[in-house]
């Protein structure tokens, strides 16, 4: 018996569906921060942080799938949805928390800067998200997984 892998993955709607919605919420990133600065910062389409989160909006679409194409009863969709509860909470409390020291660290390195020592490079501060940033990436992958659904 013959697997063909590549066909099976370029058909997995449920993974597409995920990465769809993933994209998505990295476009309106992108979107929002051209509306307020007026420039294009191309960054932000693999960055982490900002609104809305593509992290919760990538499983909640993959859930949502995983719930119209196996049911809402069922073992996957059940894995799926604690995995995307544990995705979320994460993006909104240790992955924040950890932004906001990684500003207080920064903070101390400026002043060791300004003391004229000098450091290698500054730490990423945008890591996690406010809980209206995580709510707002699980309804667009609510609704990228629902459209999906009942486009197949």
């Amino acid at each position: 018996m013959s697997v063909d892998i590549l066909g099976e993955f370029l058909e997995n709607s449920i993974l597409w569906t995920a990465i769809l919605s993933w994209a998505a919420a990295q476009i309106i990133k992108v979107l929002i921060e051209f509306k307020r600065t007026k420039k294009i910062n191309t960054a932000l389409f693999i960055s982490a942080g900002g609104m809305p989160s593509s992290h919760s909006s990538f499983v909640t679409a993959m859930t949502m799938s995983i719930g119209f194409k196996e049911g809402f009863n069922s073992s996957m969709f059940a894995l799926s949805a604690v995995l995307s509860l544990i995705v979320m909470y994460d993006a909104a409390g240790v992955r924040r928390a950890a932004g906001h020291q990684a500003a207080a660290i920064n903070m101390l390195f400026r002043t060791f800067e300004d003391q004229g020592i000098r450091l290698d490079k500054k730490l990423k501060e945008l890591l996690g998200h406010t809980p209206f940033e995580v709510a707002a990436g699980a309804i667009l992958g609510i609704l990228i997984g629902a459209a999906a659904a009942r486009a197949a």
